[in-house]
């Protein structure tokens, strides 16, 4: 099952960044004084209460005018309506209720999606209340007094917000079918390597970056099995800020990876991979899913004998985070190897669910252990007992040894290079977890 997406939405200086710090449980944006600068990871996994879900900072809002941070917060809460189950709309005490947080307001309404309105920097109850019944006249539901910074009132936000996640109890029968979802810059291609799969024009394809305005599910059979695709969306306007449309590119990859068994990442073979991509690639990577990736206007490109090895060699370089995902050069626009991507999604799909019997890993283990000493310390010597798997999706593996400081992230690579070796694991990452076990 996905997670649910969380996103929070608010003018500038009303404590977006020290909200999601705090709930994120780490400093993972810039928090200062100057609006606009949150410009770090827009993204974090939270856990309440034993309920997991993402949360996402729309974020992005330049105060230049009044008119200008009016038309971009209306920006950013459609980016929370199009992508969230919950909005978490982020209101300042201080401040007041002003015209732009009414003019938003109104098409939180209208979305009909679930809102959690909450009024910031209440850093005393007694003293702040009456200030806060201000923001009733929101009608968007009872206001949520909480100080992020002081850390006041959290838990009771938190309690709102996971009630309107679905309950697993009540969710529709879980779909088995494989949910690939692509993703990748906008403008690269997705829209039309669906269209090709699918034989019609099912999704709408311009010149201009960001013609997709929502991310939709298409359904496509193949030799007898049935797929779904997830096509990521653009923005619904083309940004005047390059940082607005990389950001938006990432809300959308986050949400359509989440949900997904496998991930296509489209690259421009006309660009080249970038950084922008190695971001969107990375978070299919944390999140352990399976990893093809597709280089598009393959049959826009001049050709010699060392084409492919230079491209699979800046991507390999670029992307050396996750040297297992699998490279197909296709062209969305002729058709050219996009059949391909249906043979390399099953065998994704198949290594990302395999499991190895514990005594063939252990002697995998025993065998690269004789090959190459493990490491040691101060005359203390890392001793590797014993290995086992104890999950899929991606496959996850528990080694127990003497003493896990020891236990240098170049020999896991090591061993992750040897059971890789035996069994393939082509498209997927592998994780690995250290647990000491003493007195052996």
């Amino acid at each position: 099952m996905s997670k649910p997406v969380v996103a929070v939405v608010g003018r500038p200086n009303v404590g977006k960044s020290t909200l999601f710090n705090v709930l994120a449980g780490e400093r993972i944006s810039i928090v200062q004084d100057t609006p606009g600068v949150t410009r770090d990871r827009i993204y974090a996994d939270v856990n309440w209460l034993d309920v997991s879900f993402t949360l996402i900072d729309t974020g992005g809002i330049e105060p230049d005018s009044s008119d200008i941070i009016l038309s971009q917060m209306r920006e950013q809460a459609q980016i929370a309506i199009d992508t969230a189950d919950v909005i978490l709309f982020l209101t300042d005490v201080r401040q007041g209720l002003v015209d732009a947080d009414s003019k938003v307001a109104d098409m939180l309404r209208r979305s009909h999606k679930p809102v959690a309105l909450v009024v910031n920097k209440v850093d005393s109850f007694e003293k702040y209340m009456s200030d806060v019944y201000e923001f009733y006249n929101l009608g968007i539901g009872d206001p949520i007094p909480i100080s992020a910074a002081s850390r006041l009132g959290i838990g009771d936000m938190l309690d709102e917000v996971i009630k309107h996640f679905p309950q697993r109890e009540e969710e529709k029968e879980e779909d088995e079918r494989p949910k690939i979802a692509i993703v990748g810059k906008p403008n690269v291609g997705k829209s039309s390597l669906i269209n090709h799969l699918v034989g019609e024009e099912r999704v709408i394809v311009s010149e201009i970056a960001g013609t997709t305005r929502d991310a939709i599910d298409t359904e496509i059979s193949y030799q007898g099995r049935e797929y779904v695709f997830i096509d990521t969306a653009g923005l619904r306007r083309k940004s005047k800020i390059k940082e607005e449309l990389e950001r938006f590119s990432i809300i959308r990859a986050v949400t359509a990876v989440e949900r997904a068994d496998v991930v296509i990442v489209m690259i421009d073979a006309t660009e080249g991979v970038t950084e922008q991509d190695a971001k969107i690639a990375g978070i299919a990577h944390e999140r352990g899913k399976g990893i093809i990736i597709a280089v598009n206007k393959w049959d826009a490109i001049e050709k010699n004998d060392k084409t492919i090895y230079k491209h699979t060699e800046r991507i390999r370089e670029i992307l050396s985070f996750m040297p297992y995902a699998e490279i197909l050069f296709i062209s969305a626009k002729t058709g050219q190897r996009t059949k391909k991507l249906f043979d390399m999604v099953d065998v994704v799909l198949e290594n990302n669910s395999m499991r190895v019997a514990t005594g063939v890993l252990n002697e995998i283990m025993s065998e690269a252990v004789a090959m190459q000493q493990p490491p040691s310390d101060k005359g203390k010597r890392l001793k590797l007992y014993y290995i086992t798997q104890v999950a899929v999706k991606p496959p996850t593996f528990v080694i127990f040894a003497n003493d896990k400081k020891l236990m240098h992230f170049s020999y896991i690579r090591y061993l992750e290079n040897r059971i890789r070796e035996a069994f393939g694991f082509q498209g997927t990452s592998l994780k690995f977890f250290v647990r000491e076990r003493k007195g052996e």
